[in-house]
């Protein structure tokens, strides 16, 4: 059975951690970068075109408002911002993923928990499907909270549980079975067995409000998609970013 955000158990003990699950995460999404995006319709029956919308709008933030797609993939979101009257930079650790950005937007490639960009700086972060990725949560919830001006928005796109039983139990089955033959089908087969299995590292809600708090972030609020399919988590960077003066 799969564990999404809400679950009280550990990753299991055979998922990477550290540094050789950044090194495994990279040439991973490296290798199925060529049909990353379409396996993504797949496997969301297309429905993830609409929680990226809407995950944009939960910013909140006026037109020409300057929004990092964090661990942006091929950028989704960041072309969506763009379209929407934004300015739009992405960050990766996947080189591959970023030679196959759908539209122009400028990004670099580099770890979550070290951005080469300046402290204060954006009005808005994006982050989707991204957090069970990184091998330091709390740091990267961190470095995006650096990277905020006082008052600047988060808003992170996540897998989740459906709250009802019926829906839990076939959402598990699409996602643990059905989504690893199509992976294989259609990208890497070892790749789309992982991904399903990765929801572990996500923490329960209550563990990741209280990682966002600390990091920096006030407000944090949570909105579920779809019966429960997907979640949105949303937060505003509040006070003053580290090392930015009193």
């Amino acid at each position: 059975m799969i564990r999404t955000m809400g679950g009280t158990t550990s990753p299991p003990a055979d998922l990477p951690t550290g540094e050789e699950k950044t090194r495994r995460v990279r040439a991973m999404f490296d290798a199925i970068a060529p049909r990353y995006d379409l396996v993504n319709r797949l496997i969301t029956l297309g429905m993830d075109r609409r929680w990226r919308k809407r995950t944009i709008d939960a910013l909140g933030l006026p037109e020409g408002a300057s929004v990092l797609d964090l661990a942006c993939g091929t950028g989704d979101l960041a072309d969506l911002v763009v379209r929407s009257g934004g300015r739009a930079i992405g960050s990766d650790l996947s080189s591959g993923m970023l030679g196959r950005r759908i539209a122009s937007f400028p990004a670099v490639q580099a770890d979550a928990v070290a951005l080469p960009i300046a402290t204060g700086s954006l009005d808005g972060v994006l982050c989707g499907y991204a957090l069970r990725k990184f091998s330091n949560l709390p740091g990267s919830l961190a470095e995006a909270a650096r990277v905020l001006r006082p008052g600047g928005r988060l808003s992170v796109l996540e897998v989740a549980a459906p709250e009802s039983a019926l829906m839990r139990l076939g959402f598990e089955l699409w996602f643990t079975r059905c989504v690893p033959v199509i992976g294989a089908l259609l990208s890497d087969r070892d790749a789309y067995r992982y991904l399903p299995r990765s929801t572990a590292y996500l923490p329960p809600h209550d563990e990741l409000r209280a990682m966002l708090e600390a990091a920096g972030f006030a407000t944090v609020g949570r909105r579920l998609l779809s019966g429960g399919l997907s979640q949105i988590v949303t937060a505003t960077r509040r006070g003053m970013p580290p090392g930015s003066g009193s």
